[in-house]
């Protein structure tokens, strides 16, 4: 016995719906995009995409359960993804060279993507609130007499992964958008550095302040 198809319509329905609310990991998208460029916000979104992935893996074996019991294992891991979103944000606020935030800004070389790439894995593997989420949304449509309990939570995460990545994806490209109507004004350059800088550091606050007995 499988899924019923209205139960993943719903799902589907819901899921959307919340994802057109930005959270923190579009919020992290629109910042690469706009700081970066076209390129590195698809590149996020790949890397945030794997990042939930993981999530839904880890659900479905029970290892996020385990880490959302263990006080000292969320704080260690809520810690980790704050202090390097933080680190992020300071480094876009304080580090980046006029040469950075011009000609050069405007081209993200392949060697680049593989780090954004990387550190859009890191910080969304590193974000308990996913885990949280998952563990308190997914339940909700998932039936014992469905089948598989592991089953479901992967087939279920999997389309939630693949609405994630179609949303963050359009998110990526509206900021992109603005960037490159910005852009002429070297200016407008340093102020969406800054902007982007701004958000890393919110989101690394938020992480921190993150609490694993609310979703």
């Amino acid at each position: 016995m499988g899924m019923d198809l209205s139960t993943i319509g719903l799902f589907v329905a819901v899921a959307a719906a919340l994802l057109i609310v930005p959270g923190p990991a579009v919020l992290y998208i629109m910042a690469r995009s706009m700081s970066q460029g076209t390129k590195a916000g698809v590149v996020s979104v790949l890397g945030v995409a794997l990042g939930g992935a993981v999530h839904v893996v880890l659900g479905a074996v029970g290892v996020s359960a385990i880490l959302m019991t263990s006080a000292a294992a969320f704080t260690v891991v809520k810690s980790l993804g704050a202090v390097y979103l933080i680190y992020l944000g300071g480094k876009t606020l304080f580090f980046a060279s006029d040469k950075d935030e011009g000609t050069s800004a405007m081209k993200v070389k392949e060697k680049t993507l593989a780090k954004v790439f990387y550190e859009s894995l890191l910080v969304e593997v590193t974000n308990p609130k996913t885990a949280l989420f998952f563990l308190a949304f997914f339940p909700q449509f998932i039936s014992p007499s469905a089948g598989s309990v592991a089953g479901q939570f992967l087939f279920l995460g999997a389309i939630f992964v693949v609405l994630a990545l179609l949303n963050d994806s359009l998110y990526a490209m509206l900021a992109a958008g603005i960037r490159r109507r910005l852009a002429a004004k070297k200016e407008s350059v340093k102020v969406m550095n800054r902007v982007a800088g701004c958000c890393y550091i919110l989101l690394g606050l938020f992480s921190a302040l993150a609490s694993p007995s609310k979703p």
